[in-house]
């Protein structure tokens, strides 16, 4: 009775669906002096880490607690290089940030005939904030494109529209008849900043990323600079209530902690090795490449990137100059005669006295941008070399990029560049 109810049970009826297998987990267990941690792969591939016996002393424990709650899974192999360092100076500018908004608005009410307690004056430095961010945001939504090709720099910009708008605030008790306007001034450039900071936050965060974990990156960064900014507001209430309860005290230790401020921020952009293209990296890219034959990567020019003036000229790179309007760089007839030559190449190179400008078509991609960049570096060198430009040199160089292009892109790729997009900020184009 019992074998001929298994083999109904076990008998496949036609048209039966076979249930799918159960996939064991699969883990394992790795063991040191004093602990053990079980590693299981998750069914969406990540790796999750439980530890199972732990016999370090409390110190060791705490650190890593810390870095659990406050650094991306996996850290510090699933970040890219320069994280550690950009995750120190972000903490220590947040401090200072947080630290200068206090005693701003402690001179604002100052000023305003009010005498507020340091308590009082954190919690009024949120409302004058985020009353001006609209107005910033109006003022830089046309930007996005320039933010976009050079984040570092406007990273940079923000906080030194936020310190400036700090130092009107905190100056304001020394003017107290222009109340209205110095404070006025002061909170639309920290509106400006705020706007200019959020929108940077992104690409500069996605140069970390290293494992498709840009969420988790941005949770913990975020983490960050909450913890630190409560403990500068600490920091500030404790300077508002000794050394700064005076306009002198103030005059000493904001300056002080701007220039720490701003310090830490270029430190941070420096450390971040953004991976995408722009005329500056491009640049020296293609300068690196004719003088190593080497591609550099994303990590190799974070410390060489001209954060203040990133349109300078590199001449290893042919002088190349992007985005100049196409009724001033080439006449109609030129035009013509370039898509006759090059009929499948979406860049245009006008050979000047003292650059080259290059045009792109609406729809280049990096890697268009990176073809004629070569081509003017090339054509460039051979002028140099021959003293006076000849009627093949052009094509010379043409054909000598296209000998080298393709093991060129994927070496540019294997070390971590986005090559789908070439942000030239508001640089013009053109369409046939």
């Amino acid at each position: 009775m019992k074998q001929d109810k298994l083999k109904r049970q076990t008998k496949k009826e036609p048209g039966e669906v076979k249930a799918p297998q159960v996939q064991v987990p699969v883990y394992w267990l790795e063991t040191s002096d004093t602990v053990s941690r079980r590693y299981e792969f998750e069914p969406d591939g990540y790796l999750s880490v439980k530890v199972v016996n732990d016999s370090r002393p409390v110190y060791h424990r705490v650190v890593e607690s810390f870095l659990n709650k406050f650094f991306p899974s996996g850290y510090p192999y699933s970040v890219n290089e320069g994280y550690l360092r950009y995750t120190q100076f972000r903490a220590l500018q947040h401090l200072t940030s947080a630290a200068l908004s206090v005693l701003s608005t402690q001179s604002l009410l100052f000023a305003a005939g009010l005498r507020p307690t340091p308590a009082q004056a954190t919690a009024v430095s949120w409302i004058l904030k985020d009353g001006m961010q609209h107005m910033g945001k109006l003022i830089c939504s046309n930007l996005g494109a320039r933010m976009d090709s050079e984040p570092k720099r406007w990273r940079i910009l923000a906080d030194v529209l936020y310190d400036l708008g700090t130092g009107l605030e905190v100056l304001s008790p020394l003017c107290p008849q222009l109340f209205l306007e110095v404070a006025g001034l002061g909170n639309f450039a920290k509106g400006m900043a705020v706007v200019a900071a959020r929108a940077t936050r992104l690409p500069i965060y996605s140069s970390f990323a290293k494992e498709g974990n840009l969420s988790d990156l941005f949770a913990k960064g975020e983490a960050i600079s909450t913890l630190f900014n409560v403990v500068g507001l600490g920091v500030g209430i404790h300077l508002a209530s000794t050394v700064c309860s005076s306009m002198q005290g103030k005059l000493i230790a904001g300056p002080l902690l701007s220039i720490i401020h701003v310090f830490s921020v270029v430190e941070e952009m420096r450390a971040a090795p953004i991976n995408t293209l722009n005329p500056q990296r491009t640049a020296m890219i293609v300068a690196d490449f004719l003088k190593t034959g080497k591609v550099s990567s994303p990590a190799d020019l974070r410390y060489r990137e001209d954060l203040l003036f990133p349109g300078r000229l590199i001449e290893d790179a042919g002088n190349v100059k992007v985005g100049r309007a196409l009724h001033k760089v080439v006449k109609p007839s030129k035009l013509q005669e370039w898509k006759e030559i090059f009929p499948e190449e979406k860049f245009v190179l006008s050979h000047g006295n003292k650059w080259t400008d290059m045009l792109l078509e609406h729809n280049a991609t990096a890697e268009d941008a990176l073809r004629g960049w070569l081509v003017a570096a090339y054509a460039t060198s051979m002028e140099k070399s021959f003293h006076e430009p000849s009627a093949s040199m052009l094509q010379d160089a043409y054909d000598k990029m296209n000998s080298i292009f393709t093991p060129f892109l994927n070496e540019l790729q294997a070390k971590g560049w986005h090559t789908d997009r070439f942000l030239d900020g508001t640089g013009s184009r053109f369409a046939f």
